[in-house]
């Protein structure tokens, strides 16, 4: 079981002293890969009129994803739903690889704390643009400037929480899942599979979204 804690190195860059390409970095780029020829695929010849059912199965899910983002950042925070939506397809899709074998990005720490600390930069610039930098400095004493200190720590917490949040549920799901596999390597029960490598795959990008979306709602919420 500690292999599954291990960030495995899948080749090494010879600069300097060596630069590591870990595997969680790997699969990443597969992603990015995989996402951007869907996209050249799905945005070619689209039409205003006579939309093919490849075009109206597209915009209804955007169109999805945006009207869920929007009704839970409000309308001061549309702007950020382009950046929820890219992240939670990026979590679904390093969550779900697994099914092809492949490691899950996100069971390595070091991605879920770039997810995190990525995040909180957008949440708080989101506070900053809404308020100004004297109004966000002044959100700090807010609701008395006794607890200020309180929320100036939630800078730490939330990315923290966001991180280890993510990074938890998804170590947990892998270890699981091979403990299955050691104990029944042939014909595991597919409910299992189902559950661990999509079900609560999908719950997990649907949460850290979702909170993150609720701390871009509170930092750009009218006073």
């Amino acid at each position: 079981m500690m292999d599954a804690l291990e960030v495995h190195t899948v080749f090494t860059i010879p600069i300097g002293g060596g630069i590591p390409i870990y595997e969680s970095v790997v699969v990443t780029w597969i992603i990015m890969a995989v996402f951007t020829l869907l996209a050249i695929i799905l945005v070619r010849n689209l039409r205003v009129e006579n939309v093919s059912k490849k075009q109206l199965a597209l915009e209804a899910g955007i169109a999805f994803l945006q009207n869920f983002f929007e009704g839970t950042v409000g309308k001061n925070g549309k702007r950020y739903v382009p950046y929820l939506i890219t992240v939670a397809l990026y979590i679904g899709a390093s969550n779900l690889i697994g099914i092809l074998g492949f490691t899950p990005p996100t069971k390595d720490m070091n991605v879920t704390a770039a997810l995190g600390i990525a995040s909180i930069i957008v949440i708080e610039y989101s506070g900053i643009h809404k308020k100004g930098v004297k109004g966000w400095f002044k959100s700090f004493a807010q609701p008395v400037p006794v607890i200020a200190p309180l929320n100036v720590l939630e800078l730490v917490i939330r990315p923290l929480s966001l991180c280890m949040r993510l990074f938890g549920n998804v170590l947990g799901a892998f270890v699981v899942m091979e403990l299955l596999k050691q104990l029944l390597p042939v014909g595991l029960p597919v409910p299992f599979s189902l559950y661990f490598d999509v079900f609560d795959g999908l719950i997990q990008a649907y949460v850290f979204v979702f909170l993150t979306s609720l701390f871009i709602k509170e930092a750009v919420e009218d006073e």
